[in-house]
């Protein structure tokens, strides 16, 4: 209980890029802002999604009032139908934002089970304790907002995911005149995004892409174009198609998520389609390759992505052909790199033309934006989020900068209790948090050591032995066999495994001779000598699997 006290307590998002999710507490009410997922990284093999630990939550359920949402991205939504299997709260979120929560819910067959609420932008909710003010903002999606929330120790400003864009694609620009008032009447804390902190300057406004990619359509009138991008991102899909349209193109969508998003955006409003634009991808091979543009998932590398199966010719409707225009209208996210230099090479290869550079804008504030919200804010508390340690720490040296006392700028860790009194601020202990692991329908029953299992296995391989021994006894009926999976080549290694075969006896006849019956001991014997054999021979270890039978009665 936070006895009079703010408490702030991320549970992910912090030293990482993606599953943001942060509670707020005041005595009786927790209110929580976010529940986002992050992708699996190289070494979690077989993992599809990593979602928050929320523990603590279930453990305070009854005082939870309510999911609020900044915007409609994965590392911000992702993880809601997981964590309402456990939580039963209401969500508060923008139009689009609960548009793209409720095809989420319907997947997972949740559609009837939650209280949904759609807010707009300068419209206060009350929580309890918490009023909660949504305020305009510019992000690379549309319906973004920041929280300002009003608490009985004083205001607590969440800036979500945002950039400063005079001249958005869709909707109007950021709220800076909310942001200021809200400055002079005094801002406790401010928990501002930190994604781009290293970088310095502006972002770009969106319609710069729109001009990129304009010129693009003109300097390639004879060629068919594939533009790949985030499906999230409906104003770039937007103005491809404006762009389409004023070169007299027809538009195929591609990519699940492309279809699902860009259908509930023209639903509720925010894409507009000439009509008779879009084009089903079965009709394809009816139009001209300069009356064609495919906008499609996969610009960062996903092997299962559209644009990774039409790289490598396994796309059912579209292969590369030589004078094909690809467009990666996007960055790669750290760490896919490799992945989406490996799809330019494959449609190079194939005689595409391929363009990654100056057709994207990033939808994040650089330095100069971050300087303007403290500066509006005035903020006694600032608490970096949204990013690695090294954006937490650049976006310190920025509150510094712009006048933050070292000693009010917070760098927390997910987990990290920050209780504040309005007239003081500290660190008091510490919650569980962690990452809970999604491979296909079972959530959380993949830890660290399946993990770690998996990861030998993709290393080193498996070496089974198999026996049968008689009860009580443990006299030798048959075996041992010994077989091998992502080892060694067993047709070609019949000596060494033989070799292996001969040591699984010499220590059946020591566990003989010392008369051990019990079946663990016995296979933790077999493993530690064939394991010491193989280490000899080779220098590998592979993963060894004793596997004792008893005979049919």
């Amino acid at each position: 209980m936070s006895n009079g006290k703010l408490r702030i307590i991320p549970l992910g998002g912090l030293d990482q890029i993606g599953m943001n999710i942060t509670a707020f507490e005041f005595d009786n009410d927790i209110i929580v802002v976010d529940c986002g997922l992050a992708f699996p990284e190289d070494d979690m093999l077989g993992i599809d999604l990593v979602i928050p630990d929320t523990t603590y939550l279930e453990d305070n359920a009854d005082r939870v009032r309510a999911l609020v949402i900044t915007h409609g991205h994965e590392d911000h939504i992702g993880a809601i139908p997981y964590v309402l299997q456990k939580l039963s709260v209401p969500l508060y979120g923008t139009k689009l934002t609960m548009a793209l929560i409720e095809n989420k819910l319907e997947e997972h067959r949740m559609q009837n089970d939650v209280d949904r609420h759609v807010v707009t932008a300068g419209e206060t909710v009350t929580f309890g304790s918490f009023n909660v003010e949504f305020i305009r903002t510019n992000h690379s999606i549309s319906d973004s907002c920041a929280l300002a929330i009003t608490t009985p120790v004083g205001v607590v400003v969440h800036t979500g995911d945002f950039k400063v864009d005079y001249t958005p694609v869709f909707g109007d620009p950021i709220d800076l005149a909310r942001f200021a008032a809200l400055g002079q009447q005094g801002v406790l804390a401010l928990l501002c995004d930190s994604t781009n902190a290293e970088r310095s300057g502006f972002t770009n406004s969106e319609k710069t892409v729109g001009r990129a990619l304009d010129n693009l359509f003109a300097d390639h009138a004879r060629s068919r174009i594939i533009v790949a991008t985030f499906s999230s991102n409906i104003d770039r899909v937007q103005q491809i198609i404006n762009s389409a349209e004023r070169y007299g193109r027809k538009v195929i969508l591609e990519g699940r998520s492309m279809l699902n998003i860009i259908r509930t955006a023209i639903e509720i409003g925010y894409v507009k389609i000439p009509e008779g634009i879009l084009v089903d991808i079965a009709r394809i091979g009816e139009l001209p390759d300069e009356k064609t543009v495919i906008i499609t998932t996969g610009s960062q590398g996903e092997s299962m992505a559209a644009l990774s199966r039409i790289a490598t010719n396994m796309h059912k409707s579209v292969s590369i052909k030589p004078g094909d225009l690809v467009v990666f209208s996007s960055n790669p996210i750290p760490g896919n790199e490799k992945a989406v230099f490996k799809v330019i090479n494959e449609l190079s290869m194939k005689g595409a033309e391929v363009i990654f550079q100056d057709t994207h804008v990033s939808g994040h504030a650089c330095q100069e934006e971050i300087k303007l919200i403290y500066t509006l804010t005035k903020p006694k508390y600032a608490i970096p989020v949204h990013g690695e340690h090294r954006h937490l720490m650049a976006q310190r040296s920025i509150a510094r900068e712009v006048g933050v006392p070292k000693e009010n700028i917070f760098i927390l860790s997910n987990g990290s209790v920050l209780e504040l009194d309005g007239e003081t601020a500290q660190i008091t202990e510490d919650v569980v948090t962690g990452a809970v692991f999604v491979d296909g329908l079972g959530v959380g029953d993949v830890g660290n050591v399946v993990l770690r299992d998996r990861q030998r296995l993709a290393e080193d391989g498996i070496v089974i032995v198999c026996m049968t021994l008689e009860p009580m006894t443990n006299i030798l009926i048959s075996g041992p066999m010994v077989m091998s999976r992502g080892f060694v080549y067993i047709k070609e290694s019949d000596e060494f495994m033989d070799e292996a075969r001969e040591v699984v006896m010499e220590a059946m006849d020591k566990i003989r001779d010392k008369n051990i019956t019990s079946r663990n001991r016995i296979r933790d014997i077999i493993k530690d000598a064939l394991s010491g054999f193989i280490w000899k021979r080779i220098k590998r270890s592979p993963m060894i699997l004793p596997i004792i039978m008893e005979p049919e009665s």
